[in-house]
């Protein structure tokens, strides 16, 4: 037998025994898909459209739009593939049996006794030829509703629940002043809507919502809350922004060639690494006055990456086509910000330089970057690179390969933040994040992980720099 379904009254809250089908979306024959509108039903209390939670084509329909009220767990409609014979069909409804629903009904009074009460309050008789739902003409005969001056907001004019619900609410009300002023609960609106419209001292009254059955949206609320601002005039401001072209110089041309080939041709991977320079930063104190120097930072960092670079030797290298240039000595390229651009000059055999002598070789270079004075051999080679954006108040960045080097470095700025000290009390530290890009032809990532292990070490223990 073909995949058969039953499509039942659906049960909406403890409370709900009975529903009616106001209006089928769909016929018999019709295919539909996930998501698409089925039905609408009405409750005594809402008015809900059913979506499918399947494909599948409407083989039966039982319970017609607009009749009486059903029971939760009434077999509605009967939902198969397309397929299924009409026998089929035939011997699935004869031996449908409803889900027992039993239990919300006994959480209410014994029918006797509710019919018993009643009977003391007797609803007032309503009659209209006008289309209605069951409900919402029970909902007007027990508020008393004049039918004539509702209009319908259903399919053809047919008048709803929430149509009657509306009609029987007061006519007026007073006008919010305040953001806890007076609730608007009363109100036919969604949730979100009532907030804006508290928040903003809307009065809902008189409000007509263009939501599914004359629901008031949050649309609707939030055009009345533009039209109670008044819109601030802007002026359009004219001038001429004729740009200025400077044709790029030799040396940018150069490096926006590289760093273009590097980007588009090496395989880029990153890691990063946050490092406490607490000790490094009082070191530096200390052994700038022993060695008669001023040292940076980033001095000091130099000389680091060269020992890191000579235990890790997988790091240092050059890449040129298929093979891997691996270098005995740390040659490390500095980025340095010129008037001619970016330029790299050489730290060489940086792991046999103390931190003075780095010190006085970096100076040299970027005086003569700055100076526009580096030679040939200022900047060729290297097989390592240190970007440092950290005196910018940069936190961190990403940096690309220096082309044909396999790694570079990226420093961010120091910053202090709190954290947990050995003994388990609370302090600050100063920490810089590093970055190391790779070329994952030649560095794997387990080999750029080690360098940064290393390199962590010697920033945090930094007596091992001399």
């Amino acid at each position: 037998m073909s995949n058969i379904r039953a499509f039942t009254m659906p049960k909406w809250g403890i409370e709900m025994t009975e529903g009616t089908i106001a209006e089928w979306m769909v016929k018999e024959g019709d295919a539909f898909t996930r998501g698409q509108t089925l039905c609408l039903i009405e409750t005594s209390k809402i008015s809900n459209e059913v979506e499918a939670e399947f494909d599948a084509v409407v083989k039966r329909i039982i319970v017609p739009a607009g009749g009486d009220a059903r029971d939760v767990g009434v077999l509605l409609a009967v939902f198969a593939d397309a397929g299924a014979s009409d026998a089929d069909v035939d011997s699935f409804v004869s031996n449908f049996k409803a889900a027992n629903t039993s239990v919300a009904a006994k959480k209410g009074p014994s029918a006797p006794v509710a019919a018993a009460a009643a009977a003391h309050t007797p609803a007032a008789v309503v009659e209209t030829n006008r289309p209605i739902s069951p409900q919402a003409l029970k909902l007007a005969q027990d508020a008393n509703v004049d039918l004539t001056a509702v209009e319908g907001t259903g399919k053809e004019g047919r008048i709803t629940y929430q149509d009657v619900h509306q009609a029987s609410r007061p006519a007026a009300a007073p006008a919010l002043k305040g953001a806890l002023a007076a609730p608007v609960e009363r109100f036919f609106a969604s949730p979100l809507a009532h907030r804006i419209a508290v928040l903003n001292g809307i009065d809902l009254a008189g409000v007509k919502g263009t939501g599914p059955r004359g629901r008031i949206s949050k649309a609707d609320v939030l055009g009345l809350v533009a039209q109670a601002t008044p819109a601030t005039a802007v002026t359009q401001v004219s001038a001429d922004n004729t740009p200025s072209i400077v044709p790029m110089d030799k040396i940018r041309k150069i490096v926006a060639k590289r760093l273009s080939e590097s980007k588009q041709t090496i395989p880029h991977f990153r890691l990063h690494a946050k490092v406490r320079v607490d000790a490094l930063l009082d070191l530096r104190k200390t052994a700038n006055l022993v060695l008669d120097t001023k040292a940076s930072i980033n001095d000091y960092l130099i000389r680091a990456v060269a020992i890191a670079l000579t235990r890790h030797p997988d790091v240092n290298i050059q890449v040129h086509g298929d093979a891997i240039h691996h270098f005995p000595h740390a040659d490390i390229s500095v980025a340095v910000a010129s008037p001619k651009g970016l330029v790299t000059p050489v730290v060489r055999s940086a792991d046999l330089m103390r931190v003075d002598a780095i010190a006085a070789a970096s100076r040299a270079l970027i005086d003569k970057a700055q100076a526009g004075r580096l030679s040939y051999e200022d900047m060729e080679g290297g097989s390592f690179s240190i970007s440092n954006l950290g005196m910018f108040g940069i936190d961190s960045f990403d940096a690309i390969i220096n082309p044909p080097q396999g790694a570079i470095l990226a420093v961010g700025g120091i910053s202090r933040q709190l954290a947990e000290s050995a003994d388990g009390e609370a302090a600050f530290e100063s920490r810089m994040t590093l970055s190391l890009s790779c070329d994952h032809r030649a560095i794997d990532g387990a080999a750029g992980a080690r360098f940064m292990q290393t390199l962590r070490g010697l920033v945090e223990a930094p007596e091992e720099l001399f």
